[in-house]
């Protein structure tokens, strides 16, 4: 049963309600097993004209961690690397607007400041937006890094992982022409299997059956896709390379760098690139024959790489309190 869940975690998901009820309902079924397994619980949260769908496990009285996916993704794409987070940490992972179950209008802004600014509104009533841990994956850690950047005294530590953003060393065709990101869209037959073979050095086997249920998803969520992606083209518009460099000055919380060696969507030189603009960065970590998707990938190595990071920053906090203290 593991191998199965892990291949449905590996899916890069978007599974709404219009699907098919059989299917529907034993997708649901065995991510609900799958949450389970890692430690979690769905959750709901209505704020403001935004129902956010979560998952949340870990002891709640522990320092809280807020993991953030990318484009396409969900909330369950990290459930395979928070299996080693829940017993030390309190995690809180949402299905971001125009992903997963969380529902929102249809002329809904999901660009990425607005999407930061809502992330932030989402924590304050969750009553977890003080000393928190931060991490994004692709587009998740573009909005983990401007969530950093604005609200840095909220931040204990900040993990980018395969980050997007404006680079100068920036060499793939998608982050020099972000329209280029529609070519990942998944609306036909075929383009499932595609996506994965991209965002991966080595893609796991999934199933034809479920394979093919996917696909058929993610093809009738494909103009939910398409309405992130031109907010994407948006904002990259707005932002110039100096100006996202000016918002990681900002940053002054202890920041993990981890990305694969094989990305073809988000290439390995801009991990160097982002240790150089971040004051208290620590060297990259660039994992050998991994893509775009270390966190599936490479879980068990990437949960390790983390905790490590995770506990460095408590013990210098809980110094620094012993210090201060009176």
């Amino acid at each position: 049963m593991l191998s199965t869940l892990m291949c449905f975690g590996t899916a890069l998901s978007t599974v709404h309600a219009k699907s098919n009820d059989q299917i529907n309902t034993t997708f649901s079924s065995i991510l609900e097993q799958e949450r389970t397994w890692a430690g979690l619980k769905s959750q709901k949260k209505q704020v403001a004209e935004i129902e956010w769908h979560y998952s949340e496990g870990g002891d709640a009285s522990k320092p809280t961690v807020l993991l953030i996916h990318g484009l396409s993704g969900t909330r369950d794409n990290w459930n395979r690397v928070v299996h080693y987070l829940t017993p030390y940490y309190h995690v809180i992972i949402p299905d971001l607007p125009f992903h997963g179950d969380t529902k929102v209008p249809k002329d809904f802004d999901s660009s990425v400041p607005n999407l930061t600014e809502k992330l932030k509104r989402f924590t304050e009533a969750l009553g977890i937006n003080d000393s928190i841990h931060v991490a994004g994956h692709s587009l998740g850690g573009a909005i983990a890094y401007l969530y950093s950047a604005q609200y840095s005294h909220k931040i204990d530590s900040l993990l980018l992982m395969n980050a997007a953003g404006v680079y100068k060393t920036a060499n793939t065709v998608y982050l020099k022409d972000p329209t280029q990101l529609k070519s990942l869209i998944v609306d036909q037959s075929g383009d499932f299997d595609q996506l994965l073979k991209l965002a991966m050095a080595n893609p796991p086997f999934i199933p034809k059956e479920i394979l093919k249920e996917q696909e058929a998803l993610m093809i009738k969520n494909s103009s939910q896709t398409q309405h992130v992606i031109d907010q994407i083209v948006m904002i990259q518009k707005a932002f110039t390379p100096d100006s996202f460099v000016m918002a990681g000055r900002i940053i002054d919380s202890p920041v993990l760098i981890l990305w694969g060696d094989q990305d073809r969507i988000v290439n390995k030189e801009v991990a160097q690139e982002l240790q150089s603009l971040l004051k208290n960065a620590e060297k990259p970590i660039i994992y050998k024959d991994v893509g775009h998707m270390p966190l599936l990938e490479l879980d068990q190595v990437v949960a390790q790489d983390y905790l490590k990071f995770l506990n460095k920053v408590q013990l210098a906090k809980k110094k620094q309190n012993t210090q201060t203290a009176p």
